[in-house]
């Protein structure tokens, strides 16, 4: 969402609801150099689009301390991953954009202003223009001033900068190959976020809420994203031919449900070689999606 150094950063920290993940990038790529993980008490982060996400500030910056601190070495420029549920993202098609950058940011923040639940005007927002078929399809991620600048606080606190900020799942989507029709599902304790890749373009994304967090079945977790599959296949008229799935500690579990209701394959997003060597606890791959797609990408 936000980027203030043109080299990338060669770090990557996820604050989630339950803990802070962290890695660090090998120099040429490719996977991850170290990566790390400490956990969180419950209620320290309760993710949100409106309300304060930070509810226990000094155990969130102690994990980040803590997470980075195994991994970063000199390094002090981070990519910042934010939960799903802070940021909304939105597809809006347009016929034209205005060529001047800035104009068109005030085009897509006017479009945005009916759908969301906080004054545009006190929103940080980002976007990406893609040309699909004849329109232009703007990815818009969109978060509250104040919701972003409190991650970011706790990132600055903890000694770091995080010079760029992105939402879990869109994070998640560096680790994927999306030439061909290519569905991402990213579960998390609160949500369940799923994206549909094709030529390497971004055409369908949702966060659906999750009660069930990682404890959701395949079957359940295949009735929920059908939906959103049905409405691809008679928007594009394509079929899904491979799915991705992180957040899921057992996520082959999901793979022949999956696998019933799209014929398509099913692959885990991350795999172990890229996470290289573990700094302390052992590190969840299942979780280091974000981390890992925005290391790579």
């Amino acid at each position: 969402m936000t980027s203030t150094n043109t080299a990338k950063p060669k770090l990557a920290c996820e604050i989630a609801a339950d803990r802070v993940l962290a890695g660090r990038v090998m120099e040429h790529g490719g996977g991850l150099e170290a990566s790390a993980a400490r956990e969180l008490a419950p209620g320290s982060v309760v993710p949100d689009l409106v309300e304060s996400n930070l509810r226990q500030r000094a155990a969130v910056r102690e994990g980040i301390e803590a997470a980075l601190g195994g991994v970063a070495g000199r390094s002090r420029d981070v990519i910042a991953i934010v939960p799903d549920a802070a940021v909304r993202i939105m597809l809006v098609d347009f016929e034209t954009l205005p060529s001047d950058q800035e104009e068109a940011l005030g085009v897509v923040r006017f479009r945005l202003k009916k759908s969301l639940p906080f004054d545009v005007d006190k929103a940080k927002v980002s976007y990406h223009a893609q040309k699909v078929r004849d329109e232009i399809k703007v990815v818009a991620a969109v978060a509250l001033g104040t919701v972003i600048d409190d991650y970011e606080a706790a990132f600055k606190e903890a000694g770091f900068n995080p010079g760029i900020v992105l939402p879990s799942t869109l994070a998640a989507l560096g680790a994927a190959e999306g030439k061909k029709p290519t569905l991402v599902i990213k579960v998390d304790a609160h949500t369940t976020s799923l994206a549909i890749l094709n030529e390497d373009q971004l055409q369908l994304f949702r966060t659906l809420e999750n009660s069930r967090g990682v404890t959701i079945s395949g079957e359940q977790l295949a009735e929920e994203v059908y939906p959103s599959i049905v409405f691809f296949q008679d928007t594009y008229h394509l079929n899904i031919e491979q799915i991705y799935v992180s957040g899921l500690p057992e996520s082959g579990g999901a793979a022949p449900a999956l696998k019933a209701a799209t014929g398509a394959e099913v692959a885990d997003l991350v795999s172990s070689g890229q996470l290289g060597n573990s700094a302390g606890d052992p590190v969840p791959r299942w979780r280091m999606a974000g981390v890992v797609g925005a290391l790579l990408a």
